[in-house]
């Protein structure tokens, strides 16, 4: 089998029925059969590889997570009903009492949750470092710190973590490198190449990349994955055959869709730098992003979202929001359709402003999740939703 990840995300497949169908069909069934008690035994004791159950396995999570697997050069995988479902249980299966976890603060709201409201419930401490302070995170570990977890690129600010340094930091420490890879995908970016142990996707954004179905994925290191597997089994959190189904085709184009994504988004970005009412623009492919020299060094391309501060504050954001014509107004990422955010008076409205600043969330910041519509149509809904006084 080919390695080019082209051929990978369409070749890899489950085993072909009695039908010998081209395209994997949908296994929509809860359970599995056996040939004699015997078989039945054997299945249970993992003597051997079978199905016995959808909410442990199934022919479309099985190819769903095998070309994850491939794609991330990783050892194994195991497939979720959510992205957070994917992230709980990562923690849930790996942490016990008394644990720590060095995290950046730029974590997803829902992964923020865990970390602060249910995890001190169980006596799991976390202790945060700011994107641009990765020189503190060695003064935060202490001898209980268990995991090193970090997103990036980050949600919403677009910012860089140096993956390199990660690794290098949790080798050295002893610690489980955890990777959130959404927004980068296995196509731009393998945080396993720089050390990474474990790496965790919302299969909702860019996998599916059409807003169809939700999901969520977890691959990396074969012994982490044996014991997220079976917390797994026990608390339930399986994707739907039908959800593999269609993540699993979604693979078949997400080196094109990804391709395209990145060569609007960078238009997109390149325009915003140009628009008076911008007073700043943050994507990883520009020169004048912070990190741009990281980006470049661990990802192929920039990714589809673009981050960008309307002068005005929140009423600017609101405005900006107000006139936008043809772009969607919705809290997901990663469609096909281009979607438009104001976090500050939105998704991150609860938080404080001290909190939304922590993780780059100011009064005016947009974020944009490019489509993949003709970029002068993109282009042109944003140009005049920027202009100012105009309905």
């Amino acid at each position: 089998m080919s390695k080019n990840f082209e051929t990978q995300a369409i070749r890899t497949q489950t085993e072909r029925s009695q039908f010998s169908e081209h395209s994997t069909p949908i296994y929509a069934t809860s359970s599995f059969v056996f040939d004699d008690a015997e078989d039945m035994r054997a299945s249970f004791a993992e003597e051997k590889e079978k199905n016995l159950y959808s909410r442990f396995s199934n022919p479309n999570t099985t190819e769903f997570v095998d070309k994850i697997v491939a794609m991330e050069k990783a050892e194994a995988g195991y497939a979720f009903a959510t992205g957070m479902a994917a992230v709980f249980s990562t923690f849930g299966a790996l942490l016990n009492a008394g644990d720590h976890i060095v995290s950046s603060r730029s974590v997803f709201g829902s992964t923020h949750t865990l970390f602060t409201k249910y995890f001190p419930k169980w006596n799991i401490e976390t202790s945060y470092f700011k994107v641009n302070e990765a020189d503190t995170i060695e003064s935060l570990i202490k001898p209980n710190t268990k995991i090193l977890y970090a997103e990036t690129p980050t949600n919403p600010a677009v910012d860089i973590l140096d993956l390199e340094l990660l690794g290098e930091i949790a080798k050295k420490y002893n610690l489980l490198l955890i990777i959130d890879n959404c927004f980068a995908t296995p196509y731009l970016q393998n945080p396993i190449d720089f050390g990474a142990h474990l790496v965790v996707h919302s299969a909702t954004k860019l996998i599916d990349g059409q807003g169809r179905v939700l999901g969520g994925v977890t691959v990396g290191r074969a012994d982490l994955i044996r014991e997220i597997y079976l917390f797994a089994r026990n608390t339930g959190p399986a994707m739907s055959p039908f959800n593999a189904w269609v993540l699993s085709k979604s693979l078949e184009t997400l080196s094109l869709r990804v391709e395209k994504h990145c060569e609007n988004a960078v238009k997109v970005a390149q325009f915003l730098e140009t628009d008076p009412q911008v007073s700043l623009v943050k994507y990883p492919f520009l020169k004048s992003h912070p990190q741009y020299e990281v980006a470049k060094k661990q990802m192929r391309l920039g990714g589809n979202i673009v981050a960008f501060e309307v002068a005005g504050g929140i009423e600017a954001g609101r405005n900006f929001l107000n006139k936008i014509k043809m772009c969607s107004l919705s809290a997901n990422l990663g469609d096909s359709r281009t979607i438009v955010t104001h976090p500050a008076s939105t998704t991150h409205s609860k938080l404080s402003e001290e909190d939304r600043l922590e993780v780059g969330i100011t009064d005016g910041l947009v974020r944009c999740s490019v489509g993949l519509e003709n970029v002068e149509d993109i282009i042109n809904d944003l140009k005049q939703a920027l202009i100012p006084g105009v309905n």
